[in-house]
């Protein structure tokens, strides 16, 4: 079995626990954290969306001119472009890339966010809009024939994109609404969770899975990201955890002196598992989801590279193939991934195969 490993990329050095250094878009800092990625031996790096932040696209085009191989997995909001333009956009960039793009749909969790974008749709009607979206985009990129197109939210006659993707482009869906479960369920080929502890993990699971039948599909992909917190032993890497939870502590779940208000569904379940303890299963450490008001993908793995890649395991059995992970000193942290975590992970797998092959070669 492979697991894709997903990690993440920034414009700058910045994180929880880190103060923003350097220009908002620092070239040599997006170069050197992609083949960082690249070396660790990450698939894809997930570019994130933001209203008041870079590009993603344009951020992603960037990182790929200075990898090879290197995928990438670009954060995109339905709506401010029309789908026929985003079509064009994703296929052109996968075929100067050699098909190394994916794209995450990202319908959005907060009124306030999206209306700094001009966005003043309710969250029903942006998901009804993101599925009339992704239908769009899918038939785009799997032929070259014009058809046209009369829905709720677009309409448009006779395009055709001669271009096409250079491969079936990864269509990457979040969120833990009913509502997303269900446009993820019809149009993803991976459903993104937040690490939640593994009974609440198993319930969203099988929520997108019955969601996927009712739309007469099989199983999807099921990403699920975290923030590891390694050290040597399990004991440092408690005491590395105290200390970015106090640096996370020192303001940074406030802005401007208000509350953050926490919207989404799934900022809203690791809000309530924090709630409940910090310590669940193996090494899932819910206090740092607590401290920063759940934004984001919030909650660590802390412990050994041995323990943290056995508590990654865990989740593989549940049915998850795609893990998403970032720390919280950005470049360095992915850099000890893939030195100390990722092969281990990739170890136990091909042992478990081993396993299952019997002496005479058969499975």
């Amino acid at each position: 079995m492979t697991v894709e490993f997903v990690g993440m990329i920034g414009t700058r050095d910045v994180s929880e626990t880190r103060a923003p250094a350097g220009p908002p878009v620092d070239p040599d800092y997006v170069r050197r954290f992609a083949r960082a990625h690249e070396d660790a031996g990450f698939h894809r790096i997930l570019v994130a969306y933001s209203s008041t932040g870079p590009d993603a696209t344009q951020v992603a085009a960037y990182a790929a001119a200075a990898t090879e191989h290197l995928g990438l997995l670009i954060a995109h909001r339905p709506g401010f472009v029309l789908p026929t333009t985003a079509a064009r956009v994703f296929a052109t960039l996968d075929q100067l890339t050699g098909g190394r793009v994916a794209v995450h749909t990202i319908t959005g969790g907060s009124d306030a966010e999206q209306r700094r974008d001009g966005d003043y749709l309710t969250k029903d009607d942006r998901y009804a809009r993101t599925e009339e979206y992704l239908t769009i985009l899918r038939r785009a990129w799997s032929s070259p024939e014009p058809f046209s197109h009369q829905g709720r939210f677009y309409q448009f006659e006779d395009f055709a994109l001669r271009t096409q993707p250079a491969h079936r482009i990864p269509l990457y869906f979040g969120g833990s609404s009913p509502a997303a479960y269900r446009v993820g369920g019809a149009k993803a080929d991976v459903f993104a969770l937040w690490g939640e502890p593994l009974k609440e993990t198993a319930e969203q699971i099988a929520s997108v899975r019955a969601a996927s039948a009712a739309a007469g599909r099989g199983p999807l992909g099921i990403s699920v990201s975290f923030r590891p917190i390694l050290a040597a032993t399990d004991d440092l890497a408690w005491e590395r955890a105290a200390g970015i939870l106090s640096r996370i502590e020192s303001g940074r779940n406030f802005a401007g002196g208000r509350r953050i208000l926490v919207e989404n569904t799934g900022s809203q379940r690791l809000l309530a598992a924090a709630a409940r303890q910090d310590r669940h299963d193996r090494a899932l450490w819910t206090a740092t989801a607590r401290a920063g008001g759940a934004q984001g993908n919030s909650t660590a793995l802390v412990g050994s590279p041995e323990t943290v890649a056995q508590a990654i395991l865990d989740y593989v059995d549940l049915g998850v193939t795609t893990i998403l992970i970032r720390g919280y000193d950005p470049v360095d942290d992915a850099v000890d991934y893939g030195r100390h975590l990722i092969p281990l992970v990739r170890q136990a797998l091909d042992r478990r195969e081993l396993a299952t092959v019997q002496p005479g070669g058969t499975a």
